[in-house]
């Protein structure tokens, strides 16, 4: 259900391949919250939320380091919004996590979705241009 399409693709190579991960990632979010036969699906979140704040700090890094190299001008910009990113997760309580498991999962994938779908195609297909 989540994978990269052309549509998402900057035609920058490693931000794009640095995308496909992502969308994997949600991807494994999604079977989570589907996948009826996994009870407790507490260290499941958790380590995929930790994944997700693993890789996105990477590709963040990456992107900013590439955007410095062509002097974006949107650069601040893009630089606060993956700040806020990193934060959202880092803010996640985990003792509700494990009380709210099915709720929290389906919010994750929805704030991943969302932040995919919009940061991609109004953010990030800017820096090509």
């Amino acid at each position: 259900m989540y994978e990269m399409k052309d549509e998402y693709l900057t035609g920058i190579e490693q931000i794009d391949n640095e995308h496909r991960v992502l969308f994997e990632i949600a991807e494994e979010i999604y079977q989570l919250c589907v996948n009826e036969f996994v009870p407790d699906k507490y260290d499941h979140i958790t380590n995929l939320i930790q994944r997700l704040k693993d890789y996105s700090a990477m590709h963040f890094k990456n992107e900013e380091d590439y955007m410095e190299s062509i002097q974006y001008k949107r650069m601040f910009t893009q630089k606060i919004q993956h700040d806020n990113f990193i934060r959202k997760l880092d803010n996640m309580d985990l003792e509700i996590v494990d009380q709210n498991q099915e709720q929290i999962i389906k919010d994750l994938l929805k704030f991943v979705t969302d932040w995919l779908i919009e940061h991609i195609l109004e953010t990030d297909k800017r820096i090509a241009e």
